[in-house]
């Protein structure tokens, strides 16, 4: 059977509907737009979920490109979608309009020279992109220069400071009506520079542009603007008092970005996948963006191409091979520093708990780890945690917050992941090494549990937690190979150590248990120890050549841990 493409990666809504790509109709944000007469519009969203190609569906319908023929290209775009049906007095609205858009997202640079570089280059485009319908119609000489020097990127870098104000201007001396501001990732550039350490420089750049095209620009119709994050006022929008800011918190615009149920039950059939359902909710369901339960946009397009091709594919994180991770990252490297009260919060989290925490909606990125409450307040509003419940003591909203699925559980534990890998490193392993061929099991008790107070337990502190925990410990000694889940007399031992010599050297067994409870640890190490001796995991060592073989059995509660041992040739 033939089904529409997917667009994976293609946000114009023009190459959408010519090359006939799948679309889900969010057109009716165009008439929420125009109902509500927002006149500088924020919206923040987590990243992939449709921001950009909102913006573009806004161009194609409100763009008068200054060619009959185009616009009426760009029209028939939108026959048959639901902003056609709404009336019209929107219909009317269609290529009505000179528009600007522009996506910061190229300034993502080491540099400000390079990230200034490429925001310059993106700006001269737009001015190249109206060249012909403002060419010899400016009143001044002077403008028709500056412009012309704007298109060929030979402008003087002060000009690029007000340079949004400076193109509306031209283009109402072209057309005769204010124009549409579309400008998509806006704080890309304020995220990269204060990772990269130049963030007052490009705050400086960016509140200029902003703030001479969107607070006193009498060109203006109205303006849109797209991002993760609501950054302070006091960063960028510095006395921009019509700034209207449309946040996941807000009820209105809520189904625009992300895809709700019905769109995605509407997408699964069509493309032959109803059974798939759960497993989509369990992965890539769980935001919510005012009252509107939401699917993660991106990873649902991915799921549905991919099994296109294998019904049998397992889902798989999309989302985190494309978003930026560096807070998720910044925040496990940071946990150190807080006393454990972090690293509890975020254990909490990951066995699928809940944190309550006060909102504060206006972030600056160089005040991120003022508070460890702006810490949970960024990834909440960057799609990392999701809500499940708001309630006010006295002035302060507080949100209860949770993981939202098993795409965003899959980041914090591969980021945790790499964090204990190099925290590793640092760690004392020669007193654990001597403790295990010492028969020191109380050393070992010590260590063991050192190091677990030191790591992030998830997955309800699980065996197989357990299992991953100790073998990447065991796998920095320098004298034996570690092995693990191999097998051994009668069934799987849990992990075996072996010197690679066989002769004078030496073997290892470890079985491990997880109680729930604290007064079963020593049965449960009991139960370990005899499980290796039932199930005969010495026997094929002893038949390798290894006389010298050690067992240990190790229970597990939570941070704590007992070691038995059992050497079968002393009885």
């Amino acid at each position: 059977m033939n089904y529409q493409p997917l667009p994976i990666g293609i946000d114009d809504f023009g190459t959408i509907f010519e090359k006939g790509y799948y679309y889900v109709d969010k057109t009716l944000m165009i008439k929420e737009l125009l109902d509500k007469k927002g006149y500088v519009n924020l919206f923040t969203r987590p990243r992939r979920f449709g921001k950009t190609l909102a913006l573009s569906m806004l161009k194609y319908f409100f763009e008068n490109t200054g060619d009959a023929e185009k616009n009426q290209k760009n029209a028939a775009l939108f026959s048959g979608l639901a902003i056609t049906e709404a009336g019209e007095q929107y219909t009317k609205e269609m290529g009505q309009y000179p528009v600007i858009i522009l996506t910061l997202k190229s300034a993502k640079q080491g540099s400000y020279e390079m990230a200034f570089a490429c925001l310059k280059e993106a700006i001269s485009a737009e001015f190249a992109r109206h060249e012909k319908a403002v060419a010899g119609k400016l009143t001044h000489k002077q403008d028709e220069e500056k412009y012309r020097n704007m298109c060929q990127r030979l402008g003087e870098d002060s000009d690029y400071f007000t340079s949004l104000a400076f193109l509306s201007e031209c283009l109402y001396q072209a057309y005769g009506k204010k124009s549409i501001i579309l400008l998509d990732e806006y704080d890309v550039p304020l995220e990269n520079a204060y990772f990269a350490g130049f963030y007052d420089e490009m705050v400086r750049f960016i509140r200029s542009l902003f703030e001479s095209a969107l607070k006193t620009n009498p060109c203006l119709e109205f303006a849109v603007i797209t991002g993760c994050l609501r950054i302070s006022r006091e960063s960028i929008f510095t006395g921009l008092n019509n700034l209207e800011i449309i946040s996941i918190m807000r009820n209105d615009y809520s189904e625009y970005f992300g895809f709700v149920k019905t769109e995605v039950d509407t997408m699964l059939t069509s493309y032959g996948m109803k059974e798939h359902r759960q497993i989509v909710q369990k992965w890539y369901d769980g935001y919510l963006f005012g009252n509107a339960e939401v699917y993660n946009p991106w990873s649902i397009i991915n799921f549905v191409k991919v099994h296109l091709s294998d019904q049998d594919a397992f889902a798989a994180p999309y989302w985190a091979n494309t978003s930026s991770n560096s807070i998720v990252r910044s925040l496990v490297e940071r946990i150190d520093d807080q006393k454990g009260q972090i690293k509890e919060q975020l254990e909490h989290l990951m066995n699928g708990g809940t944190i309550e925490k006060p909102v504060h909606e206006d972030i600056a990125y160089d005040s991120i780890y003022d508070s460890e409450d702006n810490l949970w307040n960024f990834l909440f509003f960057t799609g990392y945690l999701k809500k499940i419940s708001v309630r006010a003591e006295g002035r302060t909203v507080l949100i209860t917050m949770a993981i939202p699925n098993e795409e965003v559980a899959y980041i914090y534990e591969n980021t945790i992941h790499t964090w204990f890998e190099k925290k590793q490193q640092g760690f004392d392993m020669l007193p654990l090494f001597k403790a295990i061929e010492e028969h020191d099991t109380r050393r070992m008790e010590e260590e063991i549990s050192n190091f677990l107070a030191k790591t992030i337990s998830y997955f309800d502190y699980g065996e197989s937690y357990y299992h991953g925990f100790l073998s990447g410990l065991l796998q920095m000694n320098q004298k034996y190979r570690v092995l693990s889940n191999r097998e051994a007399g009668l069934g799987r031992a849990d992990i075996i150590l072996k010197t690679p010599r066989i002769r004078d050297g030496r073997a290892i067994v470890i079985e491990l248990k997880a109680v729930k409870k604290f007064h079963d640890m020593k049965t449960g190490c009991k139960e370990a120890v005899r499980q290796i001796e039932t199930m005969k995991y010495r026997e094929e060592l002893m038949e390798e050549g290894y006389e010298d073989i050690l067992s240990y059995g190790i229970c597990f509660f939570q941070k704590e841990c007992v070691v038995d041992t059992y050497d079968i040739d002393r009885g």
